[in-house]
Order: C-alpha cells, then sequence, then structure tokens
C-alpha cells in the first residue's frame, strides 16, 4: 500500500522524553513532515536535557510546549486544546518513568498531561536500557497501556531475533511514522467494519500444578494475521493461548487462555459476532482425564525400581469442527494444517469434514516452516484447488492468508 498521502493534513503531538534516544525525534519530525502531517512537539523537562527546543521548533515551524505556563509572556498553554486539536498523540522516545506516569495517571508535567485529555489514539515507542525495559514494573505498565487501545510501538519478535535490534530500544524512526501511517490507512482497508476472530498459539494442557502438556507454536503466525486484519480496518476479536507475542495494533477485543476447553468456549461464545475467523492456534488434541492437585512424585516399588507413570488422556473438542457445523453461509471459516505426512490428503480431508472454507497447509518437513520461525511456506486449499506460495516472511504470509479471506468474503 503507498502511503505517500496517508498523514497528509494530519496533526500529530510528538511527546518527548528523557531519553538518549530523544535525536531520533527529529527524523521522526522530518518523516512527519514529508508526508504532509503537522507536528506539535511537547517535551518532558528532561527530555530538553538530550535535545534543546529550538532544534525542535525549527523543524516543526511551532513554538515547543515544556510547561504550563509560557516562560516568554506567561501565557497558558493548554493541554485540553492539544487534545482536541490533534489526530493522533505519539510518544518517542517514551521513558520507563513516563510509561510508568502514564500508566499510573501521574500528571506531573505538560507531556503526560496532555496524555490524559488526549481523545485521539495514542502511539508509544518505548526507549530504555535492557534492564529496565525487562523490569517486571515496566512489563505490566506496558500491560496496563495495551488494555487502554494504546498502539505499542516496539522491534518484532524476527528484528530481535536477527540482532538488528535490542530489547528496550526505541524502534527505528522510519518504522515508527510507517506505524502512524498504517493505523490512517487502516480507515480505507478492505476489512473496514469487518469482525475477524483469530485464534492465536499454543494450550496448555495440565497434568498437576507445575507440568503440562503442550507444544512448540510461539503464536507468531496467528498475532501477523491479527495485526493484518487490523491494519485492514478490522476489528479484530483476539483468542491467544500462552505466548510472548504481543499484537502491534490494539484488538477490539482479546482474550488470553491457556487450555483447549477455555479456548472452545471462548471462541463458540464469539464466533456469532465474527464475520469471519482463522484460527491459526495450535490446539491440544488430548488432555488429561484428571489434574492433580498436588506435584506428582516419583514412586518406587518394593524392589527399589522406579514406576512407570502412567498418564490417561481424553481427547479435547474440535474448535474448528464445531464452529464450522454452526457456521452460517455468510460467515467464513479458515483452518489450518499442520502435516508431518500426506499433507495434501490430510488437508482436504480437515478442509471437507471441519466445512472450512479454506484450508492453509504447511509441512514440517520443509525448512523455515512451522513453529518458533519466522519465516513459513504456506499452501491454500480450497474446493476449487491448491495454491502454492514461496517461503515468505510471516507478516508476508500473513497478507497472503488475508487476501484469500477478503476474497471469500465478497463472494459471498
Amino acid at each position: 500500500m503507498n502511503m505517500a498521502h496517508t498523514l497528509q493534513g494530519k496533526r500529530i503531538v510528538l511527546g518527548i522524553t528523557g531519553s538518549i534516544a530523544a535525536y531520533k525525534a527529529c527524523y521522526i519530525i522530518r518523516a512527519l513532515i514529508k508526508q504532509g502531517a503537522e507536528v506539535q512537539v511537547v517535551i518532558t523537562p528532561a527530555g530538553k536535557e538530550f535535545i534543546t527546543p529550538l532544534t525542535l521548533a525549527t523543524l516543526t515551524g511551532k513554538a515547543v510546549v515544556s510547561e504550563f505556563f509560557d516562560r516568554r509572556d506567561g501565557t497558558w498553554n493548554s493541554h485540553v486544546d492539544l487534545g482536541l486539536w490533534a489526530d493522533a498523540m505519539l510518544i518517542a522516545p517514551a521513558s520507563a518513568s513516563t510509561i510508568g506516569k502514564m500508566a499510573a495517571g501521574i500528571a506531573d508535567n505538560m507531556l503526560v498531561t496532555t496524555y490524559m485529555s488526549m481523545k485521539a489514539p495514542v502511539f508509544i515507542a518505548p526507549a530504555m536500557d535492557r534492564d529496565m525495559y525487562a523490569h517486571p514494573a515496566t512489563q505490566k505498565n506496558l500491560d496496563t497501556l495495551r488494555t487502554f487501545n494504546h498502539h505499542i510501538i516496539e522491534p518484532t519478535v524476527g528484528e530481535l531475533a536477527s540482532g538488528l535490534s535490542g530489547k528496550g530500544r526505541m524502534e527505528e524512526p522510519e518504522a515508527v511514522v510507517q506505524q502512524l501511517a498504517n493505523y490512517f490507512a487502516r480507515k480505507e482497508g478492505d476489512l473496514q467494519k469487518k469482525t475477524i476472530l483469530i485464534t492465536a498459539g499454543p494450550t496448555y494442557e495440565k497434568i498437576d500444578p507445575v507440568r503440562f502438556i503442550g507444544n512448540y507454536s510461539s503464536g507468531k503466525m496467528g498475532f501477523a494475521l491479527a495485526d493484518e486484519c487490523a491494519s485492514r480496518g478490522a476489528r479484530v476479536i483476539m483468542i491467544a493461548g500462552p505466548s510472548e507475542c504481543r499484537m502491534k495494533y490494539p484488538a477490539w477485543q482479546y482474550h488470553q487462555v491457556e487450555s483447549a476447553e477455555q479456548m472452545f468456549n471462548t471462541a463458540y461464545s464469539l464466533f456469532g459476532n465474527a464475520d469471519a475467523a482463522i484460527l491459526s492456534a495450535a490446539v491440544a488434541d488430548f488432555a488429561p482425564t484428571q489434574v492433580n492437585e498436588f506435584k506428582l512424585k516419583r514412586k518406587k516399588s518394593a524392589e527399589e525400581k522406579e514406576e512407570a507413570m502412567l498418564l490417561q488422556l481424553k481427547p479435547t473438542k474440535d474448535i474448528a469442527a464445531f464452529l464450522g457445523s454452526i457456521k452460517t453461509k455468510a460467515q467464513t471459516l479458515a483452518g489450518f494444517a499442520l502435516e508431518t505426512d500426506n499433507e495434501q490428503q490430510n488437508a482436504e480431508q480437515k478442509l471437507h469434514w471441519k466445512n472450512l472454507d479454506f484450508i492453509v497447509m504447511n509441512s514440517l518437513n520443509d525448512e523455515g516452516a512451522g513453529f518458533r520461525c519466522d519465516t513459513n511456506k504456506i499452501s491454500i486449499i480450497d474446493r476449487n484447488g491448491r495454491t502454492d506460495f514461496t517461503l515468505k516472511t510471516k507478516q508476508e504470509v500473513a497478507a497472503d492468508i488475508v487476501d484469500r479471506l477478503v476474497k471469500v468474503m465478497k463472494s459471498k
């Protein structure tokens, strides 16, 4: 999608905090203005220790706001007016201190006061050292801000894995501005006003308080699908099993689950509100018949030999098959088939008996595909045949899958 004009005429409040990454704000301003945006900077007192207001004012053509009262003439800087003026607020860089104040509602400076008066969407690009970022308090504050439906802009899992960026480091200016451009482009997306339910990640089936049956799913594919749908304007209902992944865009609804039963019940209760569902979660097929209240201990026989532990399992409810049995003609349902043998035959059987509109097939025999990878190689199978795709990043794969989803939805 061409983003050249998506920020034309948009009014952006740029908040700058006390971080060594403050110099990157200059590049953000230049990129925003190049795309036609109008930028008003609000900076914390600590932020001015890293970059001068004169530099920022020269770039934006506007006086920088830092204090409640203008030191030149004593006029009042209205945070309420700024909140009404803006089409979006971007805090970049956002220090751990400012993130904590935003999460707790501590409005002791002009930036946080402006934030709390903001009527427009809020984007936050964290910037701090690795230990501060990893601290439980910071992670809790970021999770709180996510519940406010704010956009947390961080390097992707792929960038972190490749060593291009360290945890806590601010995302690069071009990518930050791209996120804003993507947001405004969503308003004209091909999934606007559509509600899409997505399942992602593994499920954990408890054996006892410390053990479980699980799988190697990271959730990367499901979260990429959620972001792709949200970027096209969809209201995303995200049902996620245990995963470290995070959405770049706020979900319309976000439900964290652990077991297959919890995922089934949540999907069943919400599917009626969805125009479509993409079931990418790696749901356990079996769960223990009994969950022990206490940790199971090793046992020895009378002959002092280690006794084997027998674990009895029961089948879990098949989410895709059940939703396929209740879906209406207007609803679209897509599933996944991760296979190790007889890939085509197994996928086609699932397509038909689960009443799916199409199924995404991938094989663990293909290098770079499957669990924990940043890439995937898929085939999409429907009742008209099979379409093969080359090895791509999971973000690119998500776009291919959602393209097919849109096509099917339009045909109904």
